[in-house]
């Protein structure tokens, strides 16, 4: 099928047969998911767990006080002490869970849960597409991807066997992404850019930069679950629909500072080309982005995040250079307080995606100590972004 054809057919917003429900029907389709997450809520480390983990001495010690946490029975049939080893078996304990709860969902919930893992399968696309223009091996490639953006192995060891061309391109789309959750994202990157360029859409791969088609899949992607979360309607639009628009900003500001230095920073580049990776909704959209836009440099992009108090206080802190914190790390922190405070309320959809991205955090953490201790660096040991902590500044 044309792009226009497929995109036509699969672009458009899942609508639910079925609402959320409320305080009075929720529980009738998704109380047992619920109960399910909640249960395993109980799971994340605790302040006396980070205590033990950062005293420490060896990547033996860390195991032995990862015995007493959740992390015990994962990690009892693992040989390799490394920060490696320990989060491959945190990220696949984190899948199998999600698997199990995925298996315990109806709509509009299944669907939900679905649109969390299409991240995933767009990181794991643009890290094969990558490797192969880096002629790395499949095999190592493979070991790298995320398991919960994984098709079937034969798809993803075809995906970086596809000549670096514009016929290869074609037929990558045709015969494999066609057929992905992820393919409509990648069919409407192709028409854009076809429609902004002379020449054929299928020589677009071979003109930007990967990354850059990262960034707009992933703006696609968002924009994609903003529409379904706010189709859903209750608590789940409110407080999902919230996360996500700060995850739009955290984007669009971002892809701002990294593009300083490139050609993306560029006047024709910056009008053009970084201006389409802008989602299109967010509390900077549309006239925070708009002025993104004209932004050439870090004191202006400082300018531009004026008006808005939240990302201020965050880009003061990258200002500063006190190198204690990075930008990244203070949208972590704000990142996390607002995951916590999904999990205060109940009855929505936004629970399941903060308890995703909580884990992710607890692992960055297991792999940031386990890294300190490898390094001797027990300096830096205590900088990481603990989660659920009764010590956070926000909950004194």
């Amino acid at each position: 099928p044309s792009f226009e054809q497929y995109n036509s057919k699969t672009m458009a917003t899942f609508h639910p047969k079925q609402p959320t429900g409320n305080i009075t029907t929720f529980n009738i389709q998704h109380g047992f998911a619920e109960a399910l997450l909640r249960g395993m809520r109980s799971s994340f480390m605790k302040d006396a767990d980070y205590h033990h983990l950062t005293q420490c001495e060896t990547l033996d010690d860390v195991k032995l006080n990862l015995t007493e946490t959740d992390y015990g029975e994962a990690l009892a049939d693992s040989d390799a002490m490394t920060p490696a080893a320990f989060q491959k078996v945190a990220v696949e304990k984190l899948v199998t869970e999600f698997k199990y709860l995925r298996t315990q969902t109806v709509e509009p919930l299944s669907t939900f849960l679905d649109f969390i893992t299409y991240e995933y399968m767009i990181e794991n696309v643009m890290l094969l597409l990558k490797g192969a223009l880096g002629g790395r091996d499949i095999n190592e490639l493979l070991e790298q991807c995320h398991p919960l953006g994984m098709f079937k192995e034969s798809t993803m060891r075809s995906i970086p066997t596809f000549e670096n061309s514009a016929r290869g391109y074609q037929d990558l789309y045709q015969t494999v992404l066609v057929d992905t959750p992820v393919g409509p994202y990648f069919a409407q990157f192709l028409l854009e850019s076809a429609s902004s360029r002379s020449g054929g859409s299928y020589n677009v791969l071979q003109e930007v930069e990967i990354e850059i088609i990262k960034s707009s899949l992933i703006k696609y992607w968002l924009e994609d679950f903003y529409n379904f979360t706010m189709s859903l309607g209750g608590d789940t639009a409110e407080i999902m629909g919230e996360l996500l628009r700060v995850r739009a900003d955290s984007n669009a500001i971002n892809i701002t500072l990294n593009s300083f230095g490139t050609p993306l920073n560029e006047p024709a580049m910056r009008t053009s080309d970084r201006k389409r990776l802008y989602p299109g909704f967010g509390h900077l959209y549309p006239a925070g982005t708009a002025n993104l836009t004209d932004v050439t440099d870090e004191d202006e992009l400082g300018r531009a995040l004026e008006p808005f108090p939240q990302y201020a206080a965050v880009w003061n802190i990258h200002a500063a250079g006190h190198g204690d914190k990075s930008i990244d790390d203070a949208f972590y922190e704000r990142d996390v307080q607002m995951l916590e405070l999904a999990f205060e309320s109940q009855m929505h959809f936004a629970s399941f995606y903060a308890y995703v991205k909580l884990k992710e955090q607890e692992i960055r953490n297991l792999v940031w100590v386990s890294e300190c201790i490898l390094q001797q660096q027990k300096d830096e040991i205590q900088k990481f972004v603990q989660v659920f902590s009764q010590n956070a500044p926000w909950r004194k």
